[in-house]
């Protein structure tokens, strides 16, 4: 029942991490009709947090009660982490393209590794090491980086990428105090509260409503939120309940694949040999990862008898 249980995690930590990786596809048509990068993540933010917030009022209105002071918790992820890793990522995939906004996101689990090690005492195991250096060297691979290299990179394109990646390790180091006292949706919802308010504040998506004329915009939003954001985020932070943060995402590196094999089935694109060298690093990666016994003061059995509340 343990490994049943267990497997279930890092099914549902991986499948975030798959509509994650379809976001290419929804963001595509709002910047074919003129929307900037922070547009999109506005509109990102405030069709996620309408749909949440319905579904909330009506089938789990009893988990909309927190505790006001965790509300510094649901704020700061849903302002430095949201908002600022979608808009350094749409931002390098504008400039560049979505393999190498993918690959540079991906140094995030070597923040989440760090940062995890410094406010939550999360051990540093060799499994885990080998398993972010072998997620990192095949998300290169895939996206093309290695092994040839990859030329004409400006230098703010790729610190925005390495941005991104680290305001994403943030999603998960902001929302880890409070996954025992609130379930994935309610965290989920409360987040995007914060990003949708910030967003409204600060960008002109107010001004461009009549780009919504259009079906195609109107259907990347919707699948934008349903798909690459509502479901992504649940599962994750499903996951995320139940692992340790640096596991978490690390398995979430499996993103990338999912992005290349899109472009290859819906974009023409095609799939080069050392590109399946990297998709099988990094599934590999995560096979280390879901089956290695972590050394942490509070092993991931005891979270499981402790937590007992489910979405």
């Amino acid at each position: 029942m343990k490994k049943q249980t267990s497997l279930r995690v890092y099914i549902m930590t991986i499948a975030g991490a798959v509509c994650w990786g379809l976001i290419g596809l929804f963001i595509t048509p709002l910047y074919a009709r003129g929307f900037t990068a922070w547009d999109v993540v506005a509109i990102r933010g405030i069709f996620t947090f309408v749909i949440l917030i319905l579904v909330m009022s009506i089938f789990y209105r009893n988990q909309l009660r927190t505790r006001l002071k965790d509300h510094i918790f649901f704020a700061c992820a849903g302002i430095f982490s949201i908002a600022f890793f979608n808009f350094f990522y749409f931002e390098v995939f504008s400039q560049s393209s979505l393999s190498l906004a993918v690959t540079l996101l991906y140094t995030g689990p070597l923040f989440v590794t760090i940062l995890s090690r410094l406010f939550f005492k999360e051990s540093l195991t060799i499994r885990k090491g080998w398993a972010l250096a072998l997620a990192i060297t095949g998300c290169a691979f895939v996206v093309g980086l290695l092994p040839l290299g990859q030329e004409g990179i400006q230098m703010k394109t790729l610190l925005m990428g390495i941005l991104s990646g680290f305001c994403y390790a943030l999603y998960s180091i902001f929302c880890k105090p409070i996954t025992k006292r609130y379930s994935a949706l309610t965290i989920t919802t409360y987040t995007f509260l914060y990003t949708s308010i910030f967003m409204l504040l600060t960008s002109d998506i107010l001004k461009k409503t009549n780009q919504f004329q259009y079906a195609d915009v109107w259907a990347g939003a919707l699948l934008l939120a349903l798909v690459g954001t509502v479901a992504a985020f649940l599962l994750y932070t499903s996951g995320l309940k139940h692992l340790e943060a640096s596991k978490a995402s690390i398995l979430a590196t499996i993103e990338p694949i999912i992005a290349v094999v899109t472009g290859v089935l819906f974009l023409g694109e095609h799939l080069r040999g050392w590109q399946v060298l990297g998709i099988a690093l990094v599934l590999y990666s995560a096979i280390l990862v879901a089956d290695g016994r972590s050394k942490a003061k509070k092993p991931v059995d005891t979270i499981l008898k402790e937590e007992k509340r489910t979405i």
